[in-house]
C-alpha cells in the first residue's frame, strides 16, 4: 500500500459510460463513504464493506436496469442496480440519480438506449490495478 483514501487505486466501472460503480482498496482504508468500494459514486453508500485484503482479487456483480425516457426526452423510469461484492449484497436495488460525478449535482439527460461498459483506472496513484473475467449478459 502505497497511498491512503482515494489514492488506493481509485478507479471504476462505468455502465452505459454515466453511471459509476467504484473501485476502490477499500481494506481497512478510510474515506468518504459515498466513495469507498461499491458505491455509486457519491449517490449511494455500500451497506457493508466487503473488501478483501490489498493483492487479493476482488468480485464485483453488478445487476443493473437502464433508464427508460420518453420520445421528449422527460425521464419516464430512472436507473437501478444491484451490487453483490465479493459475494455480499452491498447495493439492494437502489435508485440511481443520474449519471455520477465527483462535484455535480445529478440530473438524467436523454440518452441511447444501448452505451458502452467502460472500466477506469486512474494510473495516477500508484497503485495498479487490473480487471479480468467481464461477463456482460443481457437480462
Amino acid at each position: 500500500m502505497k497511498s491512503s483514501g482515494q489514492g488506493r487505486g481509485n478507479s471504476g466501472v462505468y455502465i452505459m459510460g454515466k453511471y459509476e460503480i467504484q473501485v476502490l482498496d477499500s481494506y481497512n482504508n478510510p474515506t468518504y463513504s459515498n466513495g469507498q468500494a461499491g458505491a455509486v459514486y457519491k449517490q449511494h453508500v455500500p451497506l457493508v464493506n466487503a473488501s478483501r485484503k490489498p493483492g487479493e482479487w476482488q468480485s464485483y456483480d453488478i445487476i443493473f436496469t437502464a433508464p427508460k425516457f420518453k420520445e421528449n426526452g422527460d425521464l419516464e423510469s430512472p436507473a437501478s442496480v444491484t451490487v453483490i461484492h465479493n459475494g455480499v449484497l452491498i447495493q439492494n436495488n437502489v435508485t440511481i440519480l443520474g449519471p455520477t460525478d465527483w462535484i455535480i449535482k445529478p440530473k438524467y439527460e436523454k440518452h441511447a438506449a444501448k452505451l458502452p461498459l467502460m472500466l477506469q483506472d486512474h494510473g495516477d496513484d500508484g497503485n495498479p490495478i487490473s480487471y479480468r473475467n467481464i461477463w456482460i449478459r443481457n437480462l
